[in-house]
């Protein structure tokens, strides 16, 4: 029997040779988590430009103990009590963007067919991280040594054929162009500065194994915010080069993206896409809009004169697009509570808009599908403080009972958005995960 008021750690260490250890280590690894019902596996697929990693991965296999909620139903008063149940454990689970309705007076008026939990953390039966080339295996429940073995042995079985994935709009183009039409004039209006509009691909009824898909997307995409999340028959495949909020010590760390370009055909071509990126007067109103939104939010929980923009406009890149990213940061107050600071910042401005109630009822109104999980945030606490929330975005969810499939894209929407445009950056963001559907 394992105590669940203290659980006992075993653990086991081991150097990796080589990042290309690394690589095939995570493979297997991915293969073996198909036994558990439950794990959160969180890759930040090698970018040491982050400054705040705490990890190169981190899973979390198996459940010990385990809160899911609905919004309304008191889901962070029982967070709050989950996590004083165990403060020396690590914490992996989620939150989706419709817990919006338990922070103000906002509903989801679009059927669920994802049927995820609002909120949903588990206490693991295992713990696997790397740092450094340095892995690291705790068990509550078996000798590390023994899992590592599975591991190791576990056999990497070519993928059955299946056929293609297409996934059909929820929206037509011509509406799309229609309504972001309409969110300028709300704008014009005075109503909103900026609006995140998104729409859902989908198909109602497939068959896929998640685990070689998101072994590919993984391979394909390579962000440093990439988690691969399953509770019971709920999957999500997360491509996210976003974080949405993290702590390191008593440091808050936010980091909101707005700002895409295409990946250029040639290295000149390349480099001048990432200046067109930087000096886009469009996408640096879009950006600096959602960083004084951050800057709002996170002063509700930090220390007074500590909010600070460490960098404005950064320009990142990843295997299909550009991004612009800024990082805004702040000394958490002594009297907030780490997840009051979460509920003060969600959801996160740069999947909303500005102003956020505003936005929040103007999403609500126009877009076709419940945002659920999408736009939410998968991550983890740490039993010494910390915590570390991505932002779920260029996502696969997937629901295996009914074959539902989901894949939503979206943008900010300002003044001088072209509709046209618009549209074409949401299949831009989009097409990774398409093109791993279709082979």
């Amino acid at each position: 029997m394992v105590d669940l008021s203290a659980p006992t750690w075993r653990i086991y260490r081991s150097k990796l040779a080589d990042p290309a250890a690394l690589e095939a280590f995570k493979t297997k690894l991915i293969q073996w988590l198909a036994r558990f019902e439950q794990f959160s596996y969180l890759d930040s697929n090698g970018h040491s430009q982050d400054v705040f990693q705490a990890y190169d991965l981190l899973v979390g296999a198996g459940c010990l103990d385990a809160i899911q909620a609905r919004a309304g139903e008191g889901a962070f008063e029982q967070l709050v009590q989950f996590k004083n149940q165990y403060p020396k454990e690590y914490l992996f689970g989620y939150l989706a963007y419709d817990l919006k309705n338990e922070l103000e007076q906002l509903d989801s008026r679009y059927p669920d067919p994802l049927e995820w939990p609002d909120l949903c953390f588990f206490v693991p039966e295992h713990r696997i991280s790397v740092q450094n080339q340095v892995l690291t295996i705790a068990s509550a429940t078996q000798a590390p040594e023994d899992l590592y073995e599975q591991i190791v042995q576990t056999k990497i079985h070519a993928p059955k054929p299946a056929e293609k994935i297409e996934l059909q709009p929820r929206i037509q183009r011509e509406e799309y162009l229609r309504t972001v039409t309409q969110i300028r004039q709300e704008i014009g209006r005075g109503n909103i500065y900026e609006m995140n509009f998104c729409q859902e691909f989908f198909h109602p009824a497939c068959e896929l194994d998640p685990f070689n898909l998101f072994q590919r997307l993984r391979l394909k995409t390579q962000t440093p915010f990439a988690a691969f999340f399953r509770w019971q028959g709920h999957f999500a495949l997360c491509a996210s080069p976003e974080r949405f909020l993290a702590k390191r010590g008593q440091k808050l760390i936010s980091q909101p993206i707005k700002g895409t370009i295409r990946r250029g055909k040639t290295e000149e071509e390349d480099a001048a896409l990432k200046t067109e990126l930087y000096l886009s007067p469009k996408n640096r109103s879009e950006n600096v809009m959602i960083v004084d939104l951050v800057r709002n939010d996170l002063a509700r929980s930090c220390q007074p004169g500590t909010v600070n923009v460490e960098e404005l406009f950064g320009i990142y890149s990843f295997s299909t697009v550009h991004q612009m990213i800024s990082t805004v940061t702040g000394t958490l107050s002594a009297e907030v509570s780490d997840i009051e600071a979460i509920k003060r910042a969600f959801p996160m401005g740069s999947m909303t808009g500005a102003p956020k109630l505003r936005s929040m009822q103007l999403i609500e109104q126009l877009e076709r599908s419940r945002r659920g999980l999408y736009s939410g945030a998968i991550g983890y606490f740490a039993p010494n403080g910390d915590f570390d929330f991505n932002v779920v975005i260029r996502s696969l969810l997937y629901q295996q009972e009914s074959g539902y499939l989901s894949l939503q894209v979206g943008g900010a929407i300002v003044f001088d958005s072209d509709p046209e445009e618009e549209y074409a950056e949401c299949l831009l963001k989009a097409e990774r995960l398409r093109e791993v559907l279709r082979k």
